[in-house]
């Protein structure tokens, strides 16, 4: 077992209620943005790295994202009849995975600068850390509301508190998820146990970020596309 990660873990079986009407018919990650499928901008951070799979969990109109993905070589982790959020959907797709560190990527945001992907690989240290978490500064964000998820002494440890964002992007070592007994979970719960033993950390990105959660998040996505 190395220690590095191999395999990537897109995020995509939300019902994406908070985009309204736009995931009536089709599921949020195909939702387009600059005239290209969101998960397309995901998956395009995926081409730098050395991963030798991508790994898709599916739920909310899941034929439509087969469809998609299995063209692109992208395997796909069905969740029936009830979806498992992040924590429990990292849990069923491990088995496409294998047991080394992951990967995970939401992909209801579009990034602006640096590959976050390959920075996460360049800073893990599988020695001091369980998971790295990509976090971005309050101030660099887009369509984001709200003070920040973490705070991160001088080392980058974090802990909950405001200053810095989630990007939704890590690499994150999976074994403990085993000793969770909730079959549909929040990594919440993996990230405290880490937080408890000084494991978990963030990196922090320099680059501009953009939530696209909510419908007037595409429009503020297509022009940080625009300025690049």
């Amino acid at each position: 077992m190395t220690r590095h990660p191999d395999a990537v873990m897109l995020f995509a079986a939300g019902f994406g209620t908070r985009m309204g009407t736009l995931t009536k018919d089709r599921p949020k990650p195909l939702i387009e943005v600059a005239g290209r499928p969101l998960i397309d901008h995901a998956l395009d951070l995926t081409d730098d790295l050395p991963a030798d799979r991508v790994v898709a969990n599916l739920h909310y109109l899941p034929d439509q994202l087969a469809a998609h993905l299995t063209p692109k070589g992208v395997l796909t982790s069905l969740e029936e009849p009830e979806i498992l959020e992040t924590g429990g959907g990292l849990r069923a797709a491990l088995p496409l995975l294998g047991l080394d560190p992951v990967f995970t990527l939401n992909t209801d945001a579009i990034w602006s600068g640096p590959n976050p992907l390959t920075l996460l690989r360049k800073a893990w240290d599988p020695n001091r850390m369980d998971a790295l978490l990509m976090c971005v500064p309050i101030a660099q964000t887009i369509g984001h509301a709200g003070p920040g998820d973490f705070t991160a002494d001088a080392e980058g440890r974090i802990t909950r508190g405001p200053g810095l964002v989630y990007g939704g992007a890590q690499i994150i070592k999976t074994e403990g998820l085993a000793a969770i007994s909730e079959q549909a979970f929040s990594l919440n719960l993996l990230w405290d146990q880490m937080h408890k033993q000084g494991r978990l950390f963030a990196a922090t990105y320099h680059g501009r970020w953009c939530d696209v959660g909510r419908p007037e998040g595409i429009a503020l996505a297509e022009g940080l596309i625009a300025d690049v």
